[in-house]
């Protein structure tokens, strides 16, 4: 059997709704995600366990859980595994290539690999020298123990980057996405992992996409004031980079559905465009960010459902479709469902941003504080900075929030890692540091 997992990263569900219609498969209508950002989600989803059990959180980022990784337990099922990640969190500074047989990844991830010359360090240690420090630089790859074609190949990228040229023409990671599909060899029993992060900051199609020029965003800032750029700019931005995501999934599904017998296709999380006065996906659990695309694709998977569905179930599911020796608390989602109630967790401030933030001269209190959201059939209630807000009703929602959070089995870590510039570097493009 092969099954392919497929995560399209920050797509929100009403921009799915608008600009993936042409995807096939069994659509979840009511599907939520467990946190609110990337690393939480992806480890909800890797080992089917909430955010704070699986001890992987803002403050400890590192995917160390004793749980087996989605990816061991295909492979301990003599699966072949392999990844491709456009998303530096998902990476192997963060130990998220555990279980998988080949972990590739985009321009972006291949710039923390040991054998590229740290240009990022060597930019920080020359800053103030003339153009005669390339020279130097070039020596030490030529030179060093790095690799030298891929050294060359991030210092031009890195050099266009700075003249302004290299975004317009460069996706993150959708065109090496397709043409690993393409020259991949699948054999019999395949588990392949993919993130694509075009809808994610900083916004930056291939230039015929854009009907605005990128704007300028800080969602934490932005939440917590106002945004720099004008709103109505920011979301053209941001639809602007979903068609092109649409357009390149497109290529993409194409192969996965002549290669593979399952493809679920879902976002770790959505994205706040002004809804609330909140700004991306850093800042709390509005629905908008917690409610998440889900489409399973499969012989005879097709039409609608409406039931409410948590991302635990698309563990639940790989789990169950290919029998594989791990826990979950997910359901299979090609079966009959209950109705069940889900927790979203948010659990504040990560060390990198509560540092920019109060060093600026801001009050963090307000978004750096542990909450949570009550997801139930025809309900969404969750925990603000001001209050508790809902849509739809349902009786004593936060005592039932209490219920739930008191039967986790809790796992405190503080681990936040220690990372290279060249990862510093590649968060605060993405606006993680």
């Amino acid at each position: 059997m092969r099954v392919a997992l497929v995560v399209l990263d920050t797509l929100r569900k009403d921009a799915f709704d608008e600009r993936f219609d042409w995807l096939p498969g069994q659509r979840f209508e009511n599907a939520y995600s467990t946190s609110h950002w990337t690393v939480p989600a992806h480890a909800s989803l890797f080992a089917g366990k909430y955010p704070s059990e699986l001890g992987v959180y803002a403050g400890a980022q590192l995917f160390d859980c004793p749980e087996p990784a989605l990816a061991e337990s295909f492979r301990d099922a003599g699966y072949t595994t392999r990844a491709f990640s456009a998303n530096v969190n998902v990476s192997r500074p963060f130990d998220f290539h555990r279980g998988f047989d080949q972990f590739q990844g985009s321009w972006r991830l291949r710039a923390l690999s040991e054998n590229v010359f740290d240009w990022d360090g060597f930019i920080a240690e020359t800053r103030g020298m003339g153009p005669e420090r390339y020279l130097f630089a070039l020596r030490d790859v030529l030179v060093g123990d790095s690799d030298t074609l891929p050294s060359l190949k991030r210092g031009a990228l890195l050099k266009l980057r700075d003249m302004g040229w290299g975004r317009t023409t460069r996706d993150d990671g959708a065109t090496e996405a397709l043409r690993f599909v393409r020259e991949t060899d699948f054999g019999d029993d395949e588990f392949l992992f993919v993130n694509l992060m075009e809808a994610h900051t900083p916004y930056a199609p291939p230039g015929e996409y854009r009907t605005v020029e990128p704007p300028e965003l800080n969602g934490l800032r932005a939440t917590l004031d106002a945004p720099d750029a004008d709103p109505e700019r920011v979301r053209r931005a941001y639809d602007d980079c979903v068609r092109y995501l649409s357009d390149a999934y497109r290529d993409i599904f194409a192969e996965l559905r002549e290669e593979f017998d399952y493809v679920v296709t879902l976002a770790d999380h959505g994205e706040a465009l002004g809804e609330y006065g909140a700004w991306e996906h850093l800042c709390g659990l509005y629905p908008d960010v917690t409610r998440i695309p889900l489409c399973v694709w499969g012989d005879g998977l097709d039409g609608t459902r409406d039931e409410t569905v948590s991302l635990l179930d698309v563990h639940g599911t790989m789990v169950d479709v290919a029998d594989l020796d791990a826990e979950s608390r997910g359901r299979c989602l090609l079966g009959e469902l209950d109705g069940r109630s889900w927790l979203a967790e948010y659990h504040g401030l990560t060390n990198r941003h509560r540092t920019s933030l109060t060093g600026d001269g801001f009050d963090t209190a307000p978004l750096d504080a542990e909450r949570h959201a009550l997801v139930a059939p025809d309900y969404y209630g969750w925990e603000t900075p001001d209050g508790f807000r809902e849509l739809g009703e349902i009786d004593k929602p936060r005592e039932r929030i209490e219920t739930l959070v008191d039967r986790l089995e809790r796992r405190a870590v503080e681990n936040d890692v220690a990372v290279s510039e060249a990862v510093e570097n590649q968060l605060r493009d993405l606006g993680y540091a």
